[in-house]
């Protein structure tokens, strides 16, 4: 398997060194700020904002940053959407990036680490420079779906203007594993579970939160969308998991094939819950794929 820290290290740099840069120029209240998704936040790591966000900078220098997402704006412009690693998720217009020879054209591509630079008092700010950064692979095939996956729950899960740099790591973590070819089903449990802990959804896993005591390898629990780990209850309706699923779980460690099947129910579970049933349309992809 492709040691991780070693595969990330050229493009951890060139993004860290970016965002030692200069920041901020100035700053402005700003008082519009976007409702925070309606998802339970127990034992949230951080306090949930409510309005106002103060402080919004309105100049912001080479930012490292991924687009997320991207779509039409009037006849020559585009909105991208990206997860920049001090702002979190942000929304910009890239102004003419749809005429011929843009050269924003080329550089906004999905899973290409970029330095950013925008500018504007709104909440919908201006995309001043984007400079394509190098040095990860291109995702190609099952890993490039696997990709879009990632890209998807994160815009439906994570609020914007909520800086999450350790979030930030694991996505260039993730993309990093998946173009050198490591098992997708293992990539993603981490990047899940990585995702629902910073949104607060998730804490834990083994601890139980009912009992107040460490989760047991023997025992077998349910993860509670909104009471965490908890034991099983008569006529159980959520997905029953062993500890040591959650153990491994909380440990990184997927090798046994028995928390791979399990904590791919349990992940399935609990997006699902807190994106209140809306469908991941990347994941239906994926399966019509494999049983052509």
């Amino acid at each position: 398997m492709t040691d991780v820290a070693a595969s990330n290290l050229p493009i951890m740099q060139v993004l860290d060194a970016a965002a030692d840069l200069p920041v901020v120029d100035s700053f402005i209240f700003h008082s519009d700020a976007a409702p925070v998704p309606a998802i339970s936040r127990y034992h949230a790591k951080k306090t949930v904002r409510n309005s106002p966000i103060p402080l919004r900078p309105l100049k912001v220098h080479s930012q490292p940053g991924f687009v997320l997402h991207s779509y039409p704006y009037k006849e020559t412009s585009l909105i991208i959407d990206v997860f920049t690693r001090q702002y979190g998720r942000i929304a910009l217009v890239a102004k003419g990036a749809k005429r011929p020879h843009s050269q924003l054209r080329g550089v906004l591509q999905t899973f290409q680490p970029l330095t950013l630079s925008w500018s504007g008092k709104s909440e919908l700010q201006i995309l001043t420079t984007a400079e394509w950064v190098g040095g990860m692979l291109p995702l190609e095939k099952n890993a490039l779906l696997c990709g879009f996956y990632l890209n998807e729950i994160i815009v439906k899960l994570l609020q914007r203007d909520d800086p999450q740099p350790l979030l930030f790591d694991a996505y260039v973590a993730t993309i990093n594993q998946l173009a050198h070819g490591e098992p997708a089903q293992i990539v993603l449990r981490k990047f899940e579970l990585s995702l629902l802990e910073s949104a607060g959804v998730v804490s834990d896993l083994s601890f139980c939160s009912f009992r107040h005591q460490p989760v047991l390898a023997h025992g077998y629990y349910v993860v509670d969308p909104l009471a965490g780990v908890r034991p099983v209850a008569v006529h159980e309706q959520l997905p029953i998991v062993l500890g040591k699923t959650l153990l491994d779980m909380q440990s990184g460690d997927y090798a046994d094939t028995t928390t791979q099947q399990q904590s791919k129910l349990l992940m399935r579970t609990l997006l699902a819950y807190h994106l209140h049933g809306a469908p991941i349309h990347t994941r239906q992809l994926l399966i019509d794929l494999q049983n052509l």
